[in-house]
């Protein structure tokens, strides 16, 4: 069985597309004040974070979501917008807050299923996708696999199939009170990650770098360039 573990993980690393950074895309139209308004309110009324942050789902409640802290709207919507499949160590109904310990295992592990969609879009050529990268820093007892487990939850293949595993002993270690998995990377030979199950326990979240991510269906080649920020005018 899982047994948990006491971590100190500093500046762990969690990329994420650059169009979902700000709070609502609305926030980049030039539209009229009136006019982004109302778009506002149906933004509202159908975007899961902020349902989520207002009335909770069937998985987890506004309570536990976090308030007035720097990138509160990014560690919400981590575990509010979980995916139709879900991920590794979380189902459909909520989300985790996945991350690397190293930069190139998180780097590793978005360029797979960056790929895997390219495959399926039958996308032809070099295609670059611009990532954000989110800092956080976690402490306390999280759950390590034993050698069973790792064997039966960290499959390579097929997605989201393999997950099935993975998810049912999340969700056991959810109703338990538990606080998240650490576990190898699958995409990163000896890289290390980390699934957080509770919003409150992203401690220090803030922004790093973004970078751009090249890749091809056809390569496995990753290309990783850094973006340096904006001149301000």
């Amino acid at each position: 069985m899982a047994h948990p573990e006491e971590i100190d993980y500093r500046a762990t690393h969690r990329l994420i597309p650059t169009r979902f950074t700000s709070a609502s895309v609305l926030e980049t139209l030039p539209l009229p004040a009136e006019t982004l308004s109302d778009l506002s309110e149906l933004d509202a009324a159908t975007n899961e974070r902020k349902v989520g942050e207002r009335r909770g789902n069937s998985a987890i409640g506004p309570l536990e979501l976090v308030y007035a802290i720097p990138e509160a709207h990014i560690v919400n919507s981590a575990f509010t917008h979980p995916g139709p499949h879900g991920g590794r160590f979380n189902d459909s109904r909520r989300g985790a807050w996945y991350a690397g310990q190293e930069l190139e295992t998180s780097i590793r592990e978005v360029a797979f299923h960056k790929r895997r969609f390219l495959r399926d879009a039958h996308f032809e050529g070099r295609q670059r996708f611009d990532y954000a990268e989110m800092l956080a820093d976690f402490a306390g007892r999280f759950h390590a696999l034993d050698g069973e487990e790792r064997a039966n939850c960290l499959k390579p293949d097929p997605v989201p199939q393999c997950y099935a595993a993975s998810q049912a002993l999340a969700n056991s270690l959810l109703a338990a009170g538990s606080s998240g998995v650490v576990y190898p990377s699958v995409r990163h030979k000896g890289g290390s990650c980390i699934a957080c199950f509770r919003p409150a326990l992203v401690h220090n979240p803030h922004r790093g770098k973004v970078y751009g991510i090249s890749m091809s269906e056809e390569s496995e080649g990753i290309d990783t360039s850094e973006i340096p920020p904006p001149v301000a005018a």
